[in-house]
């Protein structure tokens, strides 16, 4: 693609903005989206601009959803005494995959990075406690991910959550350490819930 300054490079350059997509995988695509049937161009950038403009954070639980509720705190059947704290979204799909967590959640947006600008004002410990001392709730399971940065978040949410009176538990170390939650299989998920701790 020789193409350097028009919408060809414009595409790979944002291409390789997306976590795990270098010029050479960036190259790939376009060529798959710019070859034979361009619908598929056409599909991918329509779901694009409709994540973009649809897609929020659930007023509960800052889970993505289009609604004001995700479906996740929507739904009755879920127990509501049992609050899953987690760093990201793709960490609740994790969870609900492995099918054995029927409580609801709590997205931080990230896990503290002092030196990576990531305090604990830009995460959603404020609404966290909020949530706790609406009532309702009786345990706080911290479920970041078990590296330093994950470690001293929760740290930091059980400090902040101490004097709300909630129990407050962590996931058992039967996730790697070191690893994210991402990459945890469903077994290994389950089994760290079932092995929580007092924190």
């Amino acid at each position: 693609m020789a193409d350097t300054n028009g919408v060809i490079a414009r595409l790979l350059e944002e291409l390789t903005k997306l976590p795990g997509i270098g010029p050479k995988s960036a190259e790939r695509i376009a060529h798959f989206l710019l070859s034979g049937d361009r619908r598929n161009a056409v599909s991918l950038a329509a779901a694009l601009r409709g994540v973009a403009e649809r897609v929020r954070a659930c007023r509960e639980c800052f889970n993505l959803t289009e609604g004001e509720l995700c479906p996740i705190c929507a739904d009755p059947r879920r127990d509501g005494g049992l609050v899953c704290v987690v760093e990201t979204p793709r960490d609740v799909g994790s969870f609900e995959r492995a099918g054995t967590f029927r409580g609801r959640y709590h997205v931080l947006g990230g896990r503290l990075a002092p030196l990576d600008g990531m305090g604990p004002d830009r995460l959603t410990f404020t609404a966290l406690v909020d949530r706790i001392r609406k009532g309702g709730v009786r345990e706080v399971i911290l479920a970041t991910s078990p590296t330093l940065e994950g470690d001293g978040t929760a740290l930091f949410a059980s400090n902040v959550l101490s004097e709300t009176g909630v129990t407050i538990t962590r996931l058992a170390r039967g996730l790697p350490s070191g690893s994210s939650l991402e990459l945890a299989n469903a077994q290994m998920l389950s089994e760290a819930l079932e092995g929580r701790r007092a924190f």
